[in-house]
């Protein structure tokens, strides 16, 4: 899953952080370089904080660097969900701070003035069964009465006015959140956090942290630096440094293709808003016309591990049964990589081990990974006492540990609920 990526492709890494000596000592230590870690180091390099960002790739070589670029609002659940599971109170509270996650990205962007090629255009949910849409009525009707997202429903038979296919059954647009070059921002994020002050570091695997009597022993494979704190930013490349977070987050393969150009007529009948799209399927896909004109086509195609062509291929199928008139549209890229998510589809931050630790955003990283990569700034520089979303149960798998050997099985039996619901 490491094949070049239209993003790799498209952008430019200004500068290498592999040779930046690793410091003796800082306040905080970060362990992964994306969207977390970077933020993060940012937001605590302003506030005059002595910060390292230890990378064992490079900045944004995981999932911040190869995601589908949709900056959306919301929760992997729907607002039913998290009334029942959580009560109004919380819900409203969570789904509060989505909507600051996009203005955070927003924010940064234009602070930094981090050309990334955002689109502020909203997003399409697409129905993809008569019943997923009567199920938007009855979440519209929550949205409504308890939540300031106002959405407008699209009824069954009138999806053309977003979506050149006749393979959904309705849907729901919004006009809050859009789309951006994942690379091109990460990488906007970490030449940020450099001239902030942060020191940045690829090719420095954490190989151990051990506590000590003023805070931490971080050691990489180029150095050991001593931190008054550390945080915990992996996510769906979470390893065995941290084994408690390991047997709590899921790495879910994700994979992507990018056709060549097309007709900016075409695109426009394909997508006619260029927003977001994504469906309502367990198994969903998500697509965007990128401002070059090519379709981005993306999901979840396999179930064990797959090559970039195999799992292009499936896509590519996917593709065409969505739209038929792009068969002979030649696909240029495709590639894969791993989010993370928790058991209960939530995210997850709080404290182990003495170290802070922020994962799990079910695919919603763009957004909810850059603004709880700013909480965790405010708490560790005293700015604030709790993250968000701290305090929930972040719940394992006795057998788990941090292998999905169960996601053959879990595909199967998403495929049959998709095909009866």
């Amino acid at each position: 899953m490491d094949t070049l990526s239209y993003w790799t492709d498209t952008s430019t890494r200004e500068k290498s952080w592999a040779d930046n000596p690793i410091p003796d000592s800082v306040d905080v230590a970060i362990v992964g370089g994306g969207y977390t870690g970077l933020s993060a180091a940012l937001h605590l390099a302003r506030e005059g904080a002595s910060v390292a960002v230890l990378e064992t790739e490079e900045m944004g070589w995981g999932a911040s660097g190869r995601n589908g670029g949709m900056v959306l609002p919301g929760l992997k659940h729907g607002v039913e969900v998290l009334i029942k599971r959580y009560g109004l109170a919380a819900a409203r509270e969570m789904y509060a701070q989505s909507f600051e996650s996009i203005d955070t990205v927003q924010r940064i962007i234009r602070e930094e003035k981090i050309d990334c090629d955002y689109q502020d255009v909203g997003y399409f949910y697409a129905a993809s069964k008569p019943a997923h849409y009567r199920h938007m009525n009855a979440e519209n009707r929550a949205l409504q009465d308890n939540f300031e997202h106002h959405i407008r429903l699209v009824p069954p038979g009138e999806t053309t006015s977003e979506l050149g296919s006749h393979d959904q059954y309705g849907g729901e647009v919004s006009d809050k959140g859009g789309g951006l070059h994942p690379k091109k921002y990460v990488l906007g994020l970490a030449m940020a956090a450099d001239r902030a002050g942060a020191s940045l570091h690829d090719q420095a695997a954490v190989t151990g942290v051990k506590q000590s009597q003023n805070g931490f022993e971080v050691t990489t494979v180029r150095g050991t630096v001593r931190a008054k704190n550390v945080l915990i930013g992996t996510n769906g490349y979470t390893h065995q440094l941290t084994p408690w977070i390991r047997k709590r987050v899921i790495p879910l393969g994700s994979y992507i293709i990018v056709t060549e150009p097309l007709d900016p007529a075409f695109a426009d009948q394909l997508i006619p808003n260029r927003r977001m799209i994504f469906d309502s399927r367990n198994l969903l896909v998500y697509f965007r016309v990128l401002p070059d004109n090519r379709m981005m086509y993306g999901g979840r195609v396999s179930f064990v591990p797959a090559t970039s062509e195999r799992s292009g291929m499936l896509l590519r199928k996917r593709m065409e049964a969505m739209f038929p008139q792009m068969a002979g549209i030649r696909t240029e890229y495709s590639w894969g990589g791993y989010l993370g998510l928790a058991f209960d589809l939530m995210p997850h931050t709080g404290w182990r081990d003495g170290m802070l630790y922020s994962v799990a955003y079910a695919g919603h990283g763009v957004a909810m990974a850059t603004y709880l990569g700013m909480k965790a700034a405010e708490v560790l520089s005293g700015k604030a006492q709790k993250m968000p979303f701290e305090g929930l149960s972040f719940p394992s798998w006795f057998f788990y540990q941090g292998e999905p050997w169960f996601m053959p099985l879990a595909g199967a039996w998403y495929r049959l609920v998709d095909a009866v619901s």
